[in-house]
């Protein structure tokens, strides 16, 4: 559906109707019509065939010719491959100033995002945050981690990731939270063998736990983790290994020696 945003556009101006407008017809927010001309996310089949009965055109016409042309020569959709079309497809939520929105999606609704991602009407029902210190111009998304298999960062987390278009923009080592067709949504550190290989290693800081090897078709979105929220902190260990525990007693030894000193 690579043309459907620019007919989507052209077709609204070329009738004299505002976003508004159009959403109203379509029945839906203006804040959806505006990420489907900007390509941030497709259309649904009911709403397509609304669009097609607005403007009185075949819905094949509609996503598959090139209506901005002059001289109404047809192109025919390209098709990407499987892998590169599923992470394209981007369903965001943005707020009443047209900024977009962080969606959180709890541990208990992770189940669901595996089927519902792209699904506009599910992401608008996920809560949503905003935070003014990451930078404008990308596309982040909330997810809880469940589990002790990246620790320091225990179970109940919050990492922010930020949207990652194409595999080929994935750094090795770096953490990312992947939407995987198997293992669901997960977080982990990411390597991949070769430049030319279709395969990614999935590694947990967490040592206990043993890689595994994803296939790329198997994933169906990618967030770099840019940030996280906790409710718990880390456990202050140096690297001589002083425990939150022994660092305790050394203070309060230390607070001995002062009182001894002020008794002397």
């Amino acid at each position: 559906m690579s043309l459907i945003s620019d007919n989507l556009k052209y077709l609204r101006k070329k009738t004299n109707l505002t976003q508004e407008q159009m959403a109203q017809q379509v029945g839906i927010k203006r804040s959806l019509l505006g990420a489907y001309e900007e390509g941030r996310a497709d259309p649904r089949i009911s709403n397509l065939l609304k669009f097609a009965e607005i403007f009185n055109l075949p819905v094949d016409q509609l996503i598959a010719t090139d209506l901005t042309m002059e001289n109404g020569a047809s192109s025919k959709v390209g098709m990407a491959s499987t892998e590169e079309a599923r992470l394209k497809i981007l369903s965001i939520t943005v707020d009443k100033h047209d900024r977009e929105n962080i969606e959180l999606v709890p541990y208990k609704a992770s189940a669901g995002y595996l089927n519902g991602y792209a699904d506009p009407e599910f992401i608008e029902e996920l809560p949503k945050f905003n935070l003014p210190v990451l930078p404008g111009n990308a596309t982040y998304r909330a997810f809880e981690i469940n589990g002790d298999s990246m620790l320091p960062l225990r179970s109940g987390t919050i990492i922010i990731g930020q949207y990652v278009e194409q595999m080929t923009d994935m750094k090795n080592g770096k953490t990312y939270v992947c939407v995987t067709r198997d293992e669901g949504v997960v977080y982990k550190r990411v390597f991949k063998y070769t430049d030319r290989s279709a395969v990614f290693c999935f590694v947990s800081d967490n040592r206990k736990y043993s890689s595994y090897d994803v296939k790329g078709t198997d994933i169906m979105e990618i967030w770099e983790a840019r940030a996280f929220i906790s409710m718990e902190f880390p456990d202050p260990a140096n690297e001589e290994g002083i425990s939150l525990k022994k660092l305790a007693d050394i203070v309060l030894d230390l607070q001995q020696e002062v009182i001894k000193l002020k008794d002397r």
